[in-house]
């Protein structure tokens, strides 16, 4: 694992994704819908859910069940697609205030046993497969204040937009503030943070999962972020690259 900054490389492919813009509605609706079934698949794959892309076309556009397949698996996508589709309408302002974190949260959870939905968590947790251990939940809503307020304000103003949307991922999975749904809603978010500053969506490959964890460990373990965000950048080139065939297909010249 040793990932280069993608950062010089998404700034050349922006600049001519730009050239298409405005995107026309009929492009808009085309790439949204495309994305609800791509980053709720590669999201929830992360997680174990076991459903493949074209199984979770098949819930999200045709209302169907898959026979052999967990109840838990389809609520995880209907849930994740409908926060999904939440995340369009907070593209006006930049950043992200509390209460609409939690109504994303409770969203991806929704219709889910597991944890406190839209609520920080109220116990303390481990993480398998790593030595980092969260705060405690006495701290979490105040270290989620200082996220919110002062830090992620800052990234937004002081760095580049990816590196903003990837700063705030890592900082929102360190904190760890909730039961069960983290990594899910940190991608939202992230991917919320790159929207914003007109990037499109940015996809983590399953098959990439290994590399993505290994990135985070080496923060949270060792406080070296230049692997995650390396990462990361890396992950928005390869989707702006595919955002830009599709765009070029949808809205030619």
């Amino acid at each position: 694992m040793n990932y280069e900054n993608h950062i010089s490389a998404c700034d050349k492919l922006q600049s001519e994704i730009e050239t298409y813009r405005p995107l026309n509605d009929h492009t808009l609706s085309q790439l949204r819908q495309f994305y609800r079934v791509g980053l709720t698949y590669a999201s929830n794959a992360l997680e174990g859910n076991t459903l493949t892309e074209s199984e979770t076309k098949v819930v999200l556009e045709d209302g169907l069940t898959i026979g052999g397949k967990p109840m838990k698996d389809h609520l995880e996508a209907i849930g994740h697609a409908k926060a999904y589709d939440r995340i369009y309408d907070l593209l006006e302002n930049p950043g992200i205030q509390e209460a609409d974190l939690l109504a994303l949260h409770r969203l991806v959870m929704e219709g889910m046993d597991a944890g406190e939905p839209g609520q920080y968590r109220s116990k303390p947790v481990i993480i398998t497969g790593t030595s980092y251990i969260p705060p405690g939940p006495g701290l979490v809503s105040k270290q989620m204040a200082d996220f919110l307020e002062e830090k992620l304000p800052s990234w937004l103003k002081n760095e580049h937009p990816i590196q903003a949307a990837g700063l705030a991922h890592l900082e929102f999975v360190t904190i760890h503030p909730f039961m069960d749904g983290n990594g899910r809603t940190a991608r939202l978010l992230m991917n919320l943070l790159l929207l914003q500053a007109g990037y499109g969506i940015t996809l983590i490959p399953p098959i990439l999962r290994g590399d993505y964890m290994a990135a985070l460990r080496l923060y949270q373990e060792g406080g070296d972020k230049t692997e995650f965000l390396n990462f990361i950048s890396t992950t928005v080139y390869e989707s702006s690259k595919d955002w830009l065939r599709m765009v070029k297909h949808l809205q030619p010249h």
